[in-house]
């Protein structure tokens, strides 16, 4: 899988959990894997002893003392290999340092870019069966919790509610940190749950994410919390265009950029380009931003099995803000919305 020739390296060193699972299906928390053309051998430590061999097909080593760079330096050493990869976006510089201390004289590392992370963008029938599930939960858990909103709930209780759920239906973890912006909050796109309680006749924007069986999902709903005024309804309806453009334009071949644009142009034409300050989405998988990134210069061609999200967003300070996501699979022919969740105005 690796392209060790084109690469001209003899192993990689990966050290980036996520890539750790992909290649071996490790799950723990402290993992190393050194990888050659012929062998995998991940090393961790006594606590995941157990684990790995549940989980690994590949060989395991324990390491009981010391750093598992040292123990793949043995290892390296032994099998007389000379030219070793390691993640230069991912290693950490201790472990860089280490590495380039104590490995052998005639043995050299070179910095590699985001070779597994391209493997990944292209999900097998599995994984995307995984996240169909990670997506289900997520907005099931959305649907049931609007359904129990009580008037004048904070962001901090919404966010506990969308969490509990998402846990409750069979997510392992939320994919990311819940976030649930009110009225004007709405207007910042990150917005981190506060004490502040919902009000009458305003915004309510909830990002969320399940993560399910190491899968991520993600979605994004805009509600009004009592009777929207026509700002908002123009507003909202801005961005559901907008979003609707950028899916109808996935297809296989298609740049990310241009998937960008179709949305951008949406919202330019309505006079929201400058409110428009983020990318319209990004991949996702076993992290909940992967590459290809659907932003205005990314030359990225998609392909069938890619997943990705579609989040077009408009924001004015001191009113609010609208972001309306679902998660996209790529299909042959064009492409399939996972997200069930309906996207006409919810009014609380």
């Amino acid at each position: 899988m690796i392209p060790f020739s084109e690469l001209k390296i003899d192993a990689m060193l990966v050290s980036a959990l996520p890539n750790v699972r992909y290649l071996s299906g490790f799950t723990g928390s402290n993992g190393l894997l050194l990888v050659t053309p012929e062998s995998t051998i991940l090393f961790t430590d006594p606590r995941y002893t157990i684990r790995a061999s549940e989980e690994c097909s590949c060989k395991v080593k324990t390491v009981a003392k010391g750093h598992l760079e040292l123990a793949a330096i043995q290892t390296i050493a032994r099998k007389d290999l000379k030219k070793i990869g390691f993640e230069a976006s991912r290693t950490i510089y201790d472990s860089y340092r280490r590495l380039k201390e104590e490995l052998p004289l005639g043995v050299s590392l070179k910095p590699v870019g985001p070779v597994i992370e391209k493997l990944r963008m292209i999900k097998n029938d599995k994984e995307i069966a995984q996240i169909r599930q990670s997506v289900q939960t997520n907005s099931k858990a959305f649907e049931e919790t609007i359904q129990e909103l009580q008037k004048g709930a904070k962001e901090s209780e919404i966010a506990a509610m969308l969490e509990y759920k998402m846990r409750l239906f069979g997510a392992e973890k939320p994919a990311f940190e819940t976030i649930v912006a009110a009225g004007d909050r709405s207007a910042m796109p990150h917005a981190e749950p506060s004490e502040r309680k919902t009000g009458t006749d305003e915004l309510l924007l909830i990002d969320m994410g399940s993560c399910q069986s190491g899968y991520m999902s993600d979605m994004t709903r805009t509600m009004v919390v009592g009777k929207p005024s026509s700002k908002i309804r123009r507003l909202y309806d801005a961005v559901l265009e907008a979003q609707l453009a950028a899916i109808d334009a996935v297809k296989p071949g298609v740049k990310a950029g241009h998937v960008d644009r179709q949305a951008r142009k949406v919202l330019e034409a309505e006079g929201l380009g400058k409110s428009f300050v983020h990318s319209t989405g990004h991949g996702l998988g076993l992290e909940i931003h992967e590459p290809p990134r659907i932003g205005r210069k990314d030359p990225t061609r998609l392909e069938a099995g890619m997943v990705i999200t579609i989040e077009p967003g408009a924001y004015i300070r001191g009113f609010g803000g609208v972001r309306i996501e679902d998660t996209v699979l790529v299909t042959k022919t064009g492409c399939e919305i996972l997200t069930p969740t309906s996207k006409e105005l919810i009014l609380l």
